[in-house]
């Protein structure tokens, strides 16, 4: 199995790469920005998975449960931790 605190530093690092920071100096990206980059797709067997997991850490915080590719492209996905 993958590590997983492994996995969401290495999200972190693709949140920090792709994301944008707003006017609380937090930086988010959109779902589908993440979702549609190739070194993501690459890196993540199951991007999904690895939010879920860093959102009960409070490492991000997004909007619903589940995300959806199409559906959920424009949810922001928010670092909580630097």
């Amino acid at each position: 199995t993958m590590n997983v605190e492994h996995e969401i530093s290495l999200l972190v690092e693709e949140i920090r790469r792709l994301g944008t920071k707003n006017a609380d100096g937090q930086v988010s990206v959109k779902f589908g920005v993440l979702f549609a980059d190739e070194k993501c797709a690459n890196l993540f067997e199951a991007l999904v998975g690895t939010l879920k997991a860093a959102k009960r850490r409070k490492i991000v915080t997004y909007q619903g449960e589940l995300l959806l590719q199409g559906v959920h492209d424009n949810v922001d996905i928010l670092l909580l931790q630097d």
